[in-house]
């Protein structure tokens, strides 16, 4: 088989049913076999009865099961499902234009790349806020990159796991997502798909842009509240310091001695902004504090463990 689609989906049957929409309405490139693999990750509502109803009428679609919670863990068993050549990824809440599949396979051959990414646009619940510049796109899993294709290098931002594809021998050579990392159930954790991206890179391999391999992305109206991008920014920093840790010898219940001034002058910063700076400046200072205080918080659970 040429191709696989894997979605991972979790409590979301009615926006997963778009995304489904969406994916049927696919344009076939000539010659190509490809299927559709949804990854029930312990859905309680009717996601189950949704994937019955929609395979009896579709039959490139396959819906499996992954019982242990996490993103990582359903993207991994949608690897382990898939009969394609080439994986492609993308969530339940996103729909991709109907030429995505032929994007992305002329991409990666035209480029003769291993892996790539691509465009992912917002569509509001309800207009953004003021204060959500473009800056704080990457919250929201949007990327509206025009250029290219280019090559992504070490160190490059990669691309988000909302349109993303990688050829099977990928996975074979690095391995698949990290289960320490990811979305798990409400917890609001990510990282996986750029820790994925770090791996391929590192062992050489060619990951490409493709700006014309589109995607768009529904963003609810409670991801465009400040408490969102707090709770974001926290649980994040605190999942890569439990998962990473951080240099430094001398410490603090676990915590490296140089991290409270860090968190000191960017409480300083953000009251300074408060008066001088515009509400996005501000609000990326206030989100630098969530981030020190979630790293914090990892590092002193990771030792409180280890002193269990």
């Amino acid at each position: 088989m040429d191709a696989s689609i894997i979605v991972c989906t979790y409590n979301r049957a009615d926006s997963l049913a778009e995304t489904l929409d969406a994916l049927a309405a696919l344009r076939t490139p000539p010659g190509c076999d490809w299927e559709v693999v949804v990854v029930d990750n312990n859905s309680s509502d009717h996601t189950a009865a949704l994937l019955r109803e929609r395979a009896a009428g579709w039959s490139r679609l396959r819906a499996v099961s992954e019982p242990r919670q996490g993103l990582s863990h359903a993207r991994n068993q949608g690897i382990a499902s898939a009969r394609g050549e080439v994986l492609l990824f993308t969530d339940d809440d996103v729909l991709p234009e109907p030429d995505w599949l032929e994007q992305v396979l002329d991409g990666l051959e035209r480029e003769r790349a291993d892996a790539c990414g691509g465009y992912i646009a917002p569509i509001w619940e309800r207009p953004p806020p003021s204060w959500l510049s473009a800056r704080f796109h990457g919250f929201l899993a949007v990327r509206m990159d025009e250029r290219g294709p280019f090559v992504f290098n070490p160190g490059d931002s990669p691309p988000y796991g909302a349109n993303m594809a990688f050829r099977r021998a990928v996975f074979e050579r690095v391995g698949g997502f990290d289960v320490n990392r990811g979305r798990k159930g409400a917890v609001l954790a990510s990282g996986e798909d750029g820790e994925l991206f770090e791996r391929v890179l590192a062992a050489g391999m060619r990951v490409v842009w493709l700006p014309r391999a589109r995607v768009h992305h529904k963003v609810e109206a409670f991801r465009l509240e400040r408490r969102y991008f707090r709770r974001w920014r926290y649980q994040n920093s605190r999942n890569l310091a439990q998962a990473r840790g951080l240099p430094g010898g001398r410490r603090l219940l676990g915590v490296p001695l140089y991290v409270l001034p860090q968190l000191a002058r960017a409480v300083g910063r953000w009251l300074l902004a408060l008066a001088t700076a515009p509400a996005d400046e501000t609000f990326r200072r206030e989100i630098l504090i969530h981030h020190f205080l979630g790293t914090i918080h990892g590092l002193y659970d990771t030792r409180a463990r280890g002193h269990e």
